[in-house]
Formats: structure tokens, C-alpha cells, sequence
């Protein structure tokens, strides 16, 4: 986003992180400020939103990004561990949405990014992980539900749909994943981070203005199989 001109505020609850990615879009030349809270409570998400139009003086784009993932066969997870996945993935993106939502329906202009996940649409396997792929279903509804109800005000809603990507939260080079993961898919590699910039930047830019209420996959035709 940084690179495509926007000016970015890092979100999020861990300041040595949000500070590192800050200091890399300074680095390459972009602009960016870090707003920190948790996104699954209110009033840290009025404080983001509160903040990043303190320094920008409005807000365009919400990508909501964040996310985690329990893997456990359906029997075994508990109730903390349910609540703790829906939380992260699905109240905090429809916080989110619904505080800077208002800004933008005000405005009459914006576009929000959802990150879900080939997961809303498959079951993975061999581990088991109800609760993340019932959380990324959710968000690829919720992603529809405002993108129609706020299409009135200018505000486009969509979301992208990773498949298996390099990332802290997947352990693609664990053996045991290999075979169903990479073997088995049509491309036989797990994707990199980098490969989502142009999808990111599509969804928030002028490019996709068209385009609202759809989920965008991206995982190397993992789900043609």
C-alpha cells in the first residue's frame, strides 16, 4: 500500500513490530504512523480510528489483516480457543469495519479489504481447524453483507482469499503438511507474501471500482483440485 503512494497506519498490539514495519515504508521512502490496540475491543479500535484522522485527517482504505488459527480436531477445542479465533477474525474485522465504516458512509467514499482465506470456502487437511475455517466463512459473508449495504454511500467492500502462504501463522515446510498442501496442488509451492501486493493494492485502488461484495482467491489453483 505504502508503495502505491497511500500513507499507512500500522495497527496492531505489539509496538516493536508495528515500529519495524514503520520503519520499513519510511525506509523505502513512504509515510506511516503507528495507532496500537487490540482489535477484538471497542474502545482500542475508536482509538486507532481517532488517531489515524489526527494524523491524516481521513481515512480512504481499511485492510483488516489480522488473524490466527487453532489446529484441532472438533472435539477438542475449547471454549476459550473458539472464542479466541472468532474474536481475532471475525469481531475484530466487523469492529473495525463498523467504526471506520461510519467515517467512510459520512464521507461518502471508501473502500474496505477483508483478509480471509481459501479456508471459508474448503476443509484443509490433514489437521483439522473448525473454528478457523467457520471464522474465515464468516468473514467472506460479512465481507457481502456490507459491501450490499453500503454500496449506496460509495463505500466498496471485497476480500482476498490466501491459500497456503510462507507466513508466521502456516508452517508449509513441516513434512507432514507437504503432500496435501504443496504436492497435491497444481502449482506445487506455497505462495510468498509478496505475491499479494498487486491483489491488495487492486481492491483499495480505482482499478477494481467496479468490483464490491466479491472474494478474491489467491492460492496458486489450489481449490481446482
Amino acid at each position: 500500500m505504502a508503495a502505491a503512494g497511500a500513507s499507512v497506519v500500522v495497527g496492531g498490539r505489539d509496538e516493536r513490530a508495528a515500529k519495524t514495519v514503520k520503519a520499513e515504508i519510511e525506509d523505502a521512502g513512504g509515510v506511516a504512523a503507528v495507532a496500537l490496540g487490540d482489535i477484538t475491543r471497542r474502545p482500542d479500535v475508536e482509538r486507532v480510528f481517532s488517531e489515524a484522522v489526527t494524523r491524516f485527517g481521513a481515512v480512504d482504505i481499511l485492510v483488516n489483516n489480522a488473524g490466527t488459527c487453532i489446529h484441532s480436531p472438533a472435539l477438542e477445542v475449547s471454549d476459550t480457543d473458539w472464542d479466541l479465533v472468532f474474536d481475532t477474525n471475525v469481531k475484530g474485522p466487523w469492529l473495525c469495519s463498523q467504526v471506520f465504516g461510519r467515517h467512510m458512509i459520512e464521507r461518502r467514499r471508501g473502500v474496505i479489504v477483508n483478509v480471509g482465506s481459501m479456508s471459508g470456502e474448503i476443509v484443509n487437511r490433514p489437521q483439522w481447524q473448525p473454528a478457523y475455517n467457520a471464522s474465515k466463512a464468516a468473514v467472506h459473508h460479512l465481507t457481502r453483507s456490507l459491501a450490499a449495504e453500503w454500496a449506496p454511500y460509495g463505500i466498496r467492500v471485497n476480500a482476498l482469499a490466501p491459500g497456503y502462504m510462507r507466513t508466521d501463522m502456516s508452517p508449509v515446510d513441516e513434512p507432514r503438511f507437504r503432500q496435501n498442501w504443496i504436492d497435491d496442488a497444481p502449482m506445487r509451492r506455497v505462495g510468498e507474501p509478496a505475491e499479494l501486493r498487486g491483489a491488495i493494492v487492486f481492491l483499495a485502488s480505482d482499478d477494481s471500482s467496479f468490483m464490491t461484495g466479491s472474494i478474491l482467491n489467491i492460492d496458486g489453483g489450489y481449490r481446482v483440485f
